[in-house]
């Protein structure tokens, strides 16, 4: 059968109806990696659900295929987002794919140059401000309220409908039951809100019989949930979680809080040990903010968190790696070291390689 998107698979689960202009690139579907690395420090099951094979790249195209095509159904000609990179990459393509205009606004100089130029290629108005992505996005408010533009931002509730549907693969994809555990990167705070959102219907449908804990991480210098105080000036190499004051800051505590989970924070360096981590023994390559989720994991394994919790000997543990590596190439190119040059003979390449 050929997967349609998350629409199609999960309609009865979803806003949708027959007026609805279904707009898809074929999103979700993404796989749930077993990773051996981290079951064996964790003395856990811990599998890796790699949102980075998205269309474009990001967990983000799960709420924007309902987003946009809920725009759509009511007329609209244009949206609007404010982002960090993700967001306005997935705005731009749905936006494109609809027949629809795109504007994003972008702090200037904090977008990953993967994610700026797939808004431009997928032919956005892209403006620049000369502020943080709070501002970006209390400007793209203020334009939604006034003028007859939909926005896009996980403000949008259709956004978190269509990310909820993480949760219904997941739980699928481990034959009918929910993990133990789901950890995940914060910075606007939607998904974690979006997962616990499709845990709680799959169980109300008896779809699962048990809920995860959830388990939120933002970065230590845009942690405003963890210090319960705005970050008016956030700083973190994951960009993508660079946010200081996030939308669904409310209902990400409400997600840790009934499941008696946590949202904790992670350094810079234990964001990017993660990041490679990941490339250099799972072979999955993803952006800086990807790697929080386990990250974290690492950092609550080391003082024991899993062992203390529940009965069951083998608990599943689920991350959530929301981008691809290559959203943000210049991440990658700092943190390894540049390819040595030989000359073109033999014996030089196997001096070199240490055959």
């Amino acid at each position: 059968m050929i997967w349609r998107g998350v629409i199609d698979r999960y309609k009865k689960y979803l806003p949708v109806t027959e007026a609805t202009l279904v707009v898809t690139l074929h999103e979700g579907n993404t796989p749930l990696i077993y990773s051996d690395v981290l079951s064996r420090l964790l003395s856990a099951a811990v599998y890796l659900k790699y949102e980075g094979m998205n269309p474009t790249g990001s967990f983000k195209d799960r709420g924007m295929t309902l987003a946009v095509s809920k725009a759509l159904e009511a007329h609209s000609k244009m949206v609007i987002c404010a982002s960090t990179g993700n967001t306005s990459a997935s705005a731009a393509a749905y936006a494109a794919k609809a027949g629809i205009k795109s504007v994003v606004l972008i702090p200037k100089g904090a977008v990953a140059l993967g994610k700026l130029s797939q808004a431009l290629i997928h032919n956005a108005q892209v403006v620049s401000i000369d502020g943080n992505f709070d501002q970006a996005l209390q400007l793209a408010k203020e334009i939604a309220e006034k003028w007859p533009v939909t926005l896009v931002n996980s403000l949008n509730p259709f956004r978190l409908e269509g990310q909820k549907t993480g949760a219904f693969e997941i739980c699928d994809q481990l034959d009918g039951r929910a993990p133990d555990f789901h950890a995940i990167p914060v910075g606007n705070a939607g998904n974690i809100s979006a997962y616990w959102k499709g845990y709680k219907e799959y169980f109300k449908n008896k779809k699962i019989y048990s809920k995860p804990v959830m388990l939120g991480f933002q970065a230590q210098g845009a942690a405003p949930i963890v210090k319960k105080r705005i970050i008016l000036n956030p700083k973190t190499v994951a960009t993508a979680i660079k946010i200081g004051n996030p939308a669904s800051w409310r209902m990400a505590e409400e997600a840790r809080d009934e499941s008696g989970g946590l949202i904790g924070a992670v350094t810079d360096k234990e964001i990017l040990e993660a990041y490679k981590l990941l490339a250099s023994r799972e072979g999955i390559f993803v952006e800086p903010a990807s790697a929080a989720s386990v990250a974290g994991i690492l950092k609550l394994g080391r003082k024991r968190y899993f062992q203390n919790r529940r009965s069951r000997k083998k608990k599943i543990i689920v991350c959530i790696l929301t981008g691809h590596g290559l959203k943000d190439p210049d991440s990658a190119l700092r943190e390894i070291k540049n390819p040595q040059a030989v000359p073109a003979r033999l014996d030089a390449i196997l001096a070199a390689v240490k055959i």
